[in-house]
């Protein structure tokens, strides 16, 4: 029988629902516009996965409140690198994963993060911060993160291995390997979407199959230097991954 997250789903559940979904981006190019209004009633685990890509989306890259944009921080990691694209990236990783490691980040500011999907505010916390650093780390090589393919390559490089599969089940392709790549794909606004969605879905899966032990981090001392190294991590594997897929479009694909 399989483990029941937190949420009241299990890792089986949310990445079933990411397949299904991503499965729909091949009939989502195509759609008719009554087809595409019966694609978005969303409500349980469906709803969940939308909200938490929306706000990723609309905080994580564009800011809001107190949590600075992607924008921001790539230009204050370029001025602090004096100009020195890899040296801006390297700060970009460097200091979310300081900020990974203080405790009590997220729950400081409150109900603005936790208001989303009910999601513990730790972990809400490391995805808006993975996001940012992705998208602050595209910014500095040279990419639009405004371009809706663009945000959909960030969002994808937080799901890491599993972006293979994700693009496999949706009939994509992406030229020289590269997630970033996806913009030439001109897909239109409706099919990102959903695609959009079956990210959430995966990223729902991982934190309905450990949250439990992020949430150790509530035990005092212990708990706490394991959450907080467990985030530094994590991030450190996304920062290197956004690397990858991010190259300098002096490189690549300009």
């Amino acid at each position: 029988m399989e483990p029941v997250g937190v949420f009241g789903w299990g890792r089986n559940e949310a990445v079933e629902a990411s397949d299904a979904t991503a499965a729909q981006v091949r009939r989502t190019r195509n759609a008719g516009a009554l087809e595409r209004a019966a694609q978005h009633r969303d409500g349980g685990l469906s709803g969940a996965a939308t909200r938490l890509v929306e706000r990723l989306l609309d905080v994580g890259i564009d800011g809001k409140g107190p949590f600075d944009s992607a924008h921001e921080v790539a230009a204050s990691a370029l001025e602090s690198a004096r100009g020195d694209v890899e040296q801006a990236v390297k700060v970009i990783v460097r200091d979310h994963r300081q900020l990974g490691a203080i405790g009590g980040f997220a729950t400081g500011l409150g109900g603005f993060f936790t208001m989303v999907v009910a999601l513990p505010a730790n972990v809400l916390e490391f995805y808006l911060l993975a996001t940012r650093m992705t998208a602050a780390t595209a910014k500095v090589r040279g990419y639009d993160i405004d371009q809706p393919e663009i945000r959909s390559a960030i969002l994808l490089t937080l799901t890491g291995a599993d972006s293979d599969d994700l693009l496999k089940k949706a009939g994509l392709r992406v030229p020289g390997g590269k997630l970033s790549a996806l913009a030439t794909d001109q897909l239109p606004a409706p099919a990102l979407m959903v695609l959009n969605k079956a990210v959430g879905f995966r990223l729902l899966g991982r934190i309905g199959q450990g949250t439990l032990a992020r949430l150790g981090r509530a035990v005092p001392l212990v708990g706490g230097l394991v959450g907080a190294g467990i985030d530094v991590y994590m991030l450190h594997r996304i920062g290197r991954q956004a690397a990858r897929e991010f190259p300098s479009v002096k490189t690549f694909g300009s």
